[in-house]
C-alpha cells in the first residue's frame, strides 16, 4: 500500500505541474506573448504532458479504493484511459507531423486543428473524458475522510464537462467562448492538488 501511495502522489503531482504549465501556456497565447509555432508547440505540449500521470494517478486511486466502491474507481479509470488515449493521439501527431511540415509550408488540411475539425474534436473528446473519469472516480471517495476534499473536486471538475462541451461545439468559436472554459484549470488543478496532497496524507498514515 506504502508503494501505491508513493506512486499516487507523484503521478497526481506530476500532472498537476503540467496542468499549471499549460495554464501559463494558455494565457501567454491568449494575450500574444508567444506566437506560432512556439505557442503551438507549448500548448500541445503541456498538454500531453497532464495525460499519462492523471491516468496513472486514477490507477493508484483504484488500487486504494476498498470493497465495492471500486466499482466507481474503475469506472473512473477506464475514462481515463480513453482520456489518456485521445490526447496523445491528438498531441503527438500536432507535435511530431503538423508542426513541423506547416513550419516548412506544407499543410494537410486533414490534419489541421482548426474549429470542428477532426482533431479539434478529438481533443474535445479527450477533456471530455478526463472530466466523466473524474465524475465517476468522485463515487469511489465518499466516507474517506480527507478524500472528501478530493471527491468535491472531481465533481466539479465533472461538472465542467457540458461547458468543455459548449466550448468546442458551439457553431462560431471565439476567445470569449474559450474564456467560458478558464475555471477547468482551477478544477483540473485542484483535483490532481488535492489528490497528491490525498496520498501523502494515506501514505504517512501508513508509517
Amino acid at each position: 500500500m506504502k508503494t501505491v501511495t508513493r506512486f499516487g502522489y507523484y503521478s497526481a503531482g506530476m500532472s498537476f505541474l503540467a496542468i499549471i504549465a499549460y495554464g501559463i501556456v494558455q494565457i501567454a497565447q491568449v494575450i500574444r506573448l508567444v506566437s506560432y509555432p512556439a505557442d503551438a508547440t507549448l500548448i500541445y505540449a503541456t498538454s500531453l504532458c497532464i495525460a499519462p500521470p492523471f491516468m496513472l494517478a486514477m490507477l493508484a486511486l483504484h488500487y486504494s479504493t476498498p470493497g465495492e466502491r471500486k466499482l466507481w474507481s474503475h469506472a473512473g479509470l477506464l475514462f481515463a484511459v480513453l482520456y489518456a488515449m485521445s490526447a496523445s493521439l491528438m498531441y503527438v501527431e500536432q507535435l511530431a507531423t503538423v508542426i513541423p511540415a506547416s513550419v516548412k509550408g506544407e499543410v494537410n488540411a486533414a490534419l489541421t486543428v482548426t474549429p470542428h475539425s477532426l482533431f479539434w474534436t478529438l481533443d474535445a473528446m479527450a477533456y471530455i473524458f478526463m472530466g466523466i473519469a473524474t465524475l465517476f472516480a468522485s463515487g469511489a471517495l465518499t466516507n474517506l475522510g480527507r478524500g472528501k476534499r478530493v471527491r468535491y473536486f472531481f465533481i466539479a471538475h465533472g461538472i465542467m464537462v457540458p461547458v468543455i462541451s459548449v466550448v468546442y461545439f458551439y457553431p462560431q468559436f471565439s476567445i470569449p467562448l474559450l474564456l467560458l472554459g478558464t475555471p477547468w484549470l482551477v478544477t483540473a488543478a485542484g483535483s490532481m492538488l488535492a489528490l497528491a496532497l490525498w496520498f501523502k496524507k494515506e501514505g504517512s498514515n501508513l508509517q
